[in-house]
């Protein structure tokens, strides 16, 4: 194999839909360049792309995989991806290593709703694309009419460079002309097509073709710059399986997409200052791009794009926030989990090292660090709280969340001290769902989930005045007694809590003072009308009473519980709910339904944008609480086409009826009795409860409930 150059390097991320045939197409691609042995299946369970149980079961891909070939003198770095959008933290962080996306487009699904996505997401990144239809040989497959939806989506610059031939068993070349007559279309004027596309990229090339002394070796020169200014998307057709297209793919891939000399330039920036990486500079600077741990020998690989110098063995490096230096030790080459050692990566290149605790994004550099931008991630919004099943898995769960959150950037953990709760955040519940899965299985931990708890915050719309509270305890001995007297009043939104000594004279000596305020931000911490916590208060000490013998800090910190309970009371308490702002994304056909679904969960609209391919875009401002199951409720509207996101805007007070409605559940939720309830089952079996009067909610007559007999 010829040395590998920065010049000869192509690096390629496939992109597309569930089911869009993305790993079929690298599996061909990789055995057509001879870098497999065999030609791996996807239903068979043999691909060596999808090389997890998981992904061999459920025959679809949930991790990103990295695969190499050689063709034509290029080395060619292939990333398939998966298509479902709950795994979209992995497709997106590969947009981060490469020059070109190629999007595939299965013939018999038609354009899926994550493609257009996907294809989005791509573009804004500055990637160029590249399109490729696979399954061109299906049964319900209307080719022609594809390309049609394919142009009005995403462009006229959408040029086939070859067409189906022979009922869509052989591709013909449209650029360069082949021969022979295509299953649609007329080859002159898909040749003339694609020539005029390339042409538009290059002023001077294009008087030279119009004046007809544009050589084909001179179109073909600037392909790669007609990719990049979006004058072409090349759309390609493939039968994977059966080794149509491949060769005239690879080729295409070798002739348009930009190495990484052409491609775009990344930034890296420290502060204010900022320089563009060159791929010829000679300082050492790479991301990491990929996380992964093989769980069969538990070794982390972290995966590298090398943006400038040489990467090999002896390079001294350094991380993104870390002080001390790092050697790479061996640097491999990855197809699927099948590892290859080499000496050295060039800049351009894909590599992997392994046993470094690196992180996605991380830039690791010989001399000037800093940051190197990513691909906008999407917020995971679907939460779910955790709770161990056994005693003394707690450490064994943070062990499996931390090697998650490494490995997909889309995976998140949070613990709520408030709530008293560990959360985990995904794309939706079948990522979550796969996370606890691998979990149970490689560290054999079994959680119990629930809905985290809503944040909702208490607080007052108005003032009480000279609140009184004394606390006394005599039990024998030394007592306890303490007075105060406070106003409570309200602060704005957001000010946060204020404790004002405004107390002049001794009446309460100046050590217990702060006694009080400790009590206050206790009973704050607890809340008081729901047990959520208490914001933007402001209390002023005015007055009190202090004792000779029994008064002590423990003394006036109850009592500053007390009347700060008292005080909260009669100022007119209000429940505040957390209020989010919500982009959904959908096809316009279900706009008038989302729009009423959202009125109906308290949304306001704030907006509508519309965006190529008919799809749109709608923008509410809406409960969080209103919204804890959307992702289930969406999918169910736009049959699993819509997507959303949404992020903290502001705290609203609760309409009264539904404020009412959260008050009584806490409190039946902190009732003993109805613990004692949901405990306790009748002889039959049938659960019972208790009212808050104290009564028995049971159709069982009294010598056979255990309220009414105990001996039950």
């Amino acid at each position: 194999m010829a040395a590998i150059t920065t010049e000869n390097i192509r690096n390629i991320v496939l992109i597309g839909h569930t089911a869009a045939g993305k790993t079929t197409l690298a599996e061909a691609m990789l055995f057509k360049a001879g870098a497999t042995n065999r030609l791996g299946s996807v239903n068979d369970g043999t691909s060596v792309l999808d090389f997890t149980d998981e992904e061999r079961e459920k025959k679809s891909s949930y991790h990103s995989a990295i695969g190499y070939l050689t063709h034509a003198g290029a080395h060619i770095n292939v990333i398939d991806t998966p298509g479902s959008g709950d795994f979209c933290g992995q497709a997106i962080a590969a947009l981060a290593p490469v020059e070109t996306a190629m999007v595939a487009i299965s013939a018999a699904d038609g354009i899926g709703v994550n493609t257009r996505r996907m294809l989005q997401r791509a573009r804004d990144f500055g990637l160029p694309t590249m399109i490729v239809v696979t399954r061109i040989d299906a049964e319900t497959a209307h080719l022609e009419e594809l390309v049609g939806q394919i142009r009005e989506s995403f462009g006229s610059e959408c040029v086939p460079l070859n067409l189906p031939a022979g009922d869509a068993k052989a591709v013909v070349g449209c650029f360069p002309k082949g021969s022979g007559t295509p299953d649609f279309g007329e080859l002159e004027d898909a040749y003339t097509a694609a020539i005029e596309a390339i042409v538009g990229a290059d002023d001077d090339l294009m008087e030279k073709y119009l004046s007809g002394e544009a050589s084909d070796d001179e179109i073909h020169a600037i392909a790669p710059k007609a990719l990049i200014e979006g004058a072409i998307t090349p759309i390609l057709f493939v039968n994977s399986r059966n080794d149509v297209g491949i060769a005239e793919l690879l080729q295409s891939i070798v002739d348009f997409a930009p190495n990484p000399i052409q491609g775009r330039r990344r930034t890296l920036r420290d502060g204010e200052n900022e320089h563009e990486l060159d791929p010829s500079g000679a300082d050492f600077v790479a991301q990491v791009f990929k996380v992964m741990t093989d769980v069969k020998s538990n070794i982390k690989y972290s995966f590298l794009r090398v943006f400038s110098g040489v990467l090999d063995s002896a390079t001294s490096m350094k991380s993104t926030g870390e002080g001390k230096a790092l050697r790479p030790g061996q640097i491999q080459r990855l197809i699927g989990t099948d590892h290859t050692d080499i000496d050295r990566a060039v800049a351009g290149d894909l590599a992997a090292v392994s046993k470094l605790d690196l992180h996605i994004g991380d830039v690791l550099y010989s001399k000037q660090g800093g940051e190197i931008a990513m691909p906008k991630f999407p917020e995971p919004m679907f939460a779910l709280a955790l709770q161990s099943k056994a005693r003394g898995d707690d450490d064994k769960i943070g062990v499996a969340l931390k090697r998650f959150t490494d490995e997909d950037p889309c995976f998140k953990i949070t613990r709520d001290p408030v709530m008293n709760e560990l959360v985990i955040n995904g794309v939706g519940d079948l990522h979550v769902r796969s996370i606890l899965g691998r979990m149970a299985k490689h560290f054999k931990v079994e959680v119990d989930t629930k809905p985290p708890k809503i944040p909702y915050r208490e607080t007052i719309t108005g003032s009480a005045r000279e609140i009184e509270y004394t606390h006394k305890k005599q039990t024998g001995g030394a007592g306890q007694f303490a007075r105060v007297i406070i106003n409570l009043l309200p602060a704005e939104r957001g000010e946060g809590y204020e404790f004002v000594d405004k107390i002049f004279g001794g009446s309460i000596d100046q050590a217990f003072r702060p006694s009080v305020d400790k009590g206050i931000k206790a009973q704050m911490a607890k809340g008081v009308l729901a047990g959520y916590p208490v914001v933007d208060v402001k209390a002023e000490l005015i007055d009190g009473k202090t004792h000779p013998v029994d008064s002590k800090d423990i003394a006036f910190q109850i009592a500053g519980r007390g009347v700060f309970r008292d005080a909260f009371m009669r100022s007119k308490p209000v429940l505040l709910e957390p209020i989010v702002n919500i982009e959904v994304t959908a096809p316009a056909e279900f706009v008038g339904d989302l729009q009423g679904d959202l009125a109906s969960r308290r949304g306001r609209p704030q907006g509508q944008d519309m965006l190529p391919g008919n799809m749109a875009v709608l923008k509410a401002i809406v409960p969080l609480a209103e919204v804890a199951d959307y992702h289930s409720r969406l999918s169910s509207i736009t049959g699993g086409q819509g997507s959303y996101a949404m992020e903290f805007s502001h705290y609203e007070a609760v309409p009264g009826n539904i404020q009412q409605q959260i008050i009584d559940q806490a409190k039946k939720a902190t009732d003993p009795r109805a613990a004692y309830a949901a405990q306790r089952r009748h002889p039959q079996g049938a659960a019972y409860e208790m009212s808050t009067e104290g009564g028995c909610i049971c159709h069982y007559p009294p010598n056979r409930c255990n309220r009414h007999n105990p001996h039950y």
